[in-house]
């Protein structure tokens, strides 16, 4: 079946038309009527004006313009011309719609598949690795004149801390502070915090109480 295009361009090769004569009598951009004579439709504006181009066009030619209009309106695909879309992603005028919608939702299951395995290593993460302890008092090689001191620090809000073997209370953001009595001379501390899934960190302070 002969397209609209070509039996718009044949009737204009036998009037010894030009497409610039065309354009200046019809005011259609060459372009748009070189894409209209080869079926081109993704270079055309949206369906309203390609429809209005076609039928001023045949109507300048003396063709019926109800006939060309219906033979366009068939060949025309709304679906398929992507104009908007850069020109590497089309291919013979003819975009595969289908195949693009599946390799975005391909690409958004496997954006919320990291999203989702990320989030699940980062709860789970201290079950692979040993729960992080930072110790604020008291300082490593640290002199105390008192028998009394306090042990402070931070680790996770989800461990158990023992200092000496003794526990010491935890707040919700992980913060602990344990009391300890220590003796004269040298000795040494230990803060132990171990993690729900049995990991275990320790530190040591060694101070000297004077």
């Amino acid at each position: 079946m002969v397209k609209a295009g070509q039996r718009l361009r044949s009737q204009r090769l036998k009037k010894g038309l030009t497409l610039e004569e065309v354009s200046k009598a019809t005011k259609i951009k060459v372009p748009f009527l070189l894409a209209i004579e080869k079926g081109e439709y993704q270079k055309l504006p949206p369906a309203t004006y390609a429809q209005g181009f076609v039928k001023n066009y045949a109507g300048f030619l003396g063709m019926s313009e109800r006939e060309i209009s219906a033979i366009f309106r068939r060949e025309y695909d709304e679906e398929k011309v992507v104009k908007v879309l850069p020109e590497g992603l089309l291919k013979r005028g003819d975009f595969p719609l289908k195949r693009f919608r599946l390799q975005q939702a391909t690409k958004l299951i496997i954006f919320i598949f990291i999203i989702l395995l990320g989030y699940i290593l980062f709860q789970y993460r201290y079950a692979i690795i040993d729960p992080p302890v930072q110790i604020d008092s008291p300082n490593e090689n640290e002199v105390v004149f008192s028998q009394t001191i306090a042990v402070a620090g931070r680790t996770d809000p989800n461990a158990s801390v023992f200092v000496n073997g003794d526990p010491a209370s935890l707040d919700s953001n992980g913060n602990f502070k344990k009391a300890l009595t220590v003796f004269t001379g040298k000795t040494t501390i230990t803060i132990k915090v171990i993690n729900y899934f049995g990991r275990e960190t320790v530190v040591e302070r060694h101070i000297e109480v004077k």
